[in-house]
């Protein structure tokens, strides 16, 4: 399948303006990256780094910035936009839908519907599913195959759940929301109280809400509160295999990159990204435009917008070890160090005091 540039500059005309240059009629058949593409690809540069590789191109169609729209032309046909990286995330959502369109909606005879459960318009439902009672899903909602939807679980129109998601009584997602496999939205909390040498389960009573336009990973775990709910607002986006934990409230458009955890009662503001691998401890408070570096450990709250580091640098195994031993030994320094300063700040009040004409004459 192929489409006219025209075409294609056309459909996103409404979400970004693009200053097409060249032939209009040109065929694109596939999108590809600056370096591998070919007379019928169009790709896109976003970073002017890679500008060198611009004129070796052999790309079709280059969508650029207006800082390099000269060096584009001269190379051939090109679309000049404000947001190259933006206008190329739109254009692999234009060629999803022009190359991967929607199936038709069917609820497959094997998926158990609650009679009590609520079906809007044109929803999905996969192979196997369970919709408890009182689950309510907006129009347009796709339900894979093998999702659990619990009672009274309420999915927004235009969601999109993969196979094997699980949703929890109780909870909520917004609408245009997508969850990938596997992932379990409403779990207990890791909620226990020490009593006598053992753990007594704290029944977890609250539930999770999710707005609109949230994206989860394959394999994530959103625990649902123990009193109050755990609450992700509009635009999140969580990668693979991420933990909150119960009562965390993550702010309108946050990134959590993969293996990324939050512990419970967290609260983390809006416009923040976390790398991977990265640990924010519980209780605390991270401000809105907080950004946090991969593998990074959050001890306490971050009150203010910055970008944040807390890891020791890789090194090999022997230097490393050393550096170990050293830091295991700052406590003692620290207060050899403290002793120190005070041992100079006698000393200089002694020699002050000689010196300042109040002690008597030799």
């Amino acid at each position: 399948m192929t489409l006219r540039l025209a075409d294609i500059v056309q459909s996103l005309a409404d979400k970004a303006q693009g200053e097409l240059v060249g032939n209009p009629e040109l065929l694109i058949e596939r999108l590809s990256t600056l370096e591998a593409a070919g007379p019928r690809d169009l790709t896109f540069l976003s970073h002017p780094k890679y500008l060198g590789q611009l004129a070796q191109s052999a790309a079709g169609c280059v969508v650029v910035g207006p800082a390099a729209r000269e060096a584009a032309v001269g190379r051939g046909a090109c679309i000049v936009v404000d947001d190259p990286y933006h206008y190329f995330a739109l254009l692999t959502q234009l060629w999803k839908r022009q190359h991967f369109p929607a199936s038709t909606p069917q609820i497959h005879p094997s998926a158990f519907i609650d009679p009590d459960a609520k079906l809007g318009a044109g929803v999905s439902i996969g192979a196997f599913a369970c919709v408890a009672a009182g689950a309510v899903i907006g129009s347009g909602a796709r339900i894979a195959e093998h999702c659990v939807i619990g009672r009274q679980v309420f999915i927004g129109a235009d969601s999109r759940l993969s196979a094997r998601v699980t949703v929890a009584d109780g909870c909520r997602i917004g609408e245009r929301c997508i969850v990938h496999s596997g992932a379990v939205i409403g779990a207990d909390g890791f909620g226990f109280a020490a009593h006598e040498g053992q753990w007594v389960k704290i029944e977890q009573l609250g539930a999770v809400q999710i707005g609109n336009d949230v994206e989860i990973g394959a394999n994530t775990c959103i625990d649902r509160g123990a009193l109050q709910d755990t609450v992700l607002d509009d635009g999140v986006k969580l990668d693979n295999l991420v933990q909150i934990g119960h009562n965390v409230r993550i702010g309108k458009h946050t990134a959590l990159a993969g293996c990324a955890g939050v512990a419970g009662s967290a609260t983390i503001g809006a416009h923040c990204t976390v790398g991977g691998g990265a640990v924010v401890l519980g209780h605390l408070r991270l401000a809105d435009h907080v950004h946090v570096s991969a593998a990074s450990v959050v001890t306490r709250s971050i009150l203010k917008p910055g970008h944040y580091t807390g890891l020791f640098p890789i090194d090999d195994n022997a230097a490393w070890e050393k550096n170990a031993a050293t830091l295991k030994q700052l406590h003692v320094l620290r207060e050899r160090l403290r002793q120190a300063e005070k041992s100079i700040l006698q000393i200089q009040g002694t020699f002050k005091k000689n010196h300042d004409g109040h002690s008597p004459n030799p």
